[in-house]
């Protein structure tokens, strides 16, 4: 059973015409094989808006990502005093700390094997202990810091790229990995039409009733 409750899409529909194979959870210490083929088009998801077809799935409205809550989980909005806006939205289950992000990419993809890279590197230089494999959507990022788990996940679409990842004990990492992914393979990205610069964040704006919930709490601190 899926960890989300959802309407079931009719035979013929395009879940039934894409469905996911499962991924290739083999992770390589250090090691990583550049030449091998991209998985990018294996999955029904994630999502372009312009696409999508609906399914049911309850998902919170965050402007540029739309993104699925899985039965049980809990949201959290993590604001920047600095900057007076919403820094990331996380998305907290059983298994972990779910953050998903999309980012404007060039049309022909590529943009996450700079990205992970670059992140793999910075986690390293951080004294994690980095194993890098490949998954669903092609390279996948496995981290441990002390007692925390991380698994990083990106997916490539012409004009945006999104970066999922969850945090959470080593103990529930291995169910872990499939709480993300499933995440990811339903979230909806609006990139919009504007022109902006390659890795320029796309905004996460917030539901009405919880922009004023937050506003509220502000207020009374």
């Amino acid at each position: 059973m899926g960890i989300f409750g959802r309407k079931r899409r009719t035979e013929g529909g395009s879940a039934g015409r894409h469905a996911a194979p499962e991924a290739d959870d083999t992770f390589e210490d250090e090691e990583y094989d550049e030449d091998g083929p991209e998985l990018s088009d294996v999955s029904d998801g994630p999502f372009d808006v312009t696409d999508f077809d609906d399914d049911g799935i309850p998902r919170i409205d965050l402007g540029s990502v739309k993104v699925p809550v899985p039965d049980g989980s809990q949201v959290q909005v993590e604001m920047d005093p600095e900057a007076g806006g919403v820094r990331a939205v996380h998305v907290v289950t059983e298994q972990g700390q779910i953050t998903v992000s999309a980012y404007a990419a060039p049309r022909s993809g590529g943009l996450w094997r700079e990205v992970s890279s670059e992140l793999a590197d910075q986690l390293r230089a951080d004294g994690a202990k980095v194993t890098i494999g490949r998954g669903v959507w092609g390279l996948e990022i496995s981290a441990i810091i002390g007692d925390v788990a991380l698994r990083f996940v990106g997916v490539d679409r012409p004009r945006w790229m999104l970066r999922g990842v969850i945090a959470g004990p080593q103990s529930e990492a291995a169910g872990a990995v499939e709480v993300l992914r499933e995440i990811v393979r339903r979230t909806i990205v609006d990139r919009g039409d504007a022109p902006m610069p390659v890795r320029t964040p796309l905004t996460i704006t917030l539901p009405e009733a919880v922009a004023e919930h937050i506003a509220a709490q502000q207020q009374q601190g």
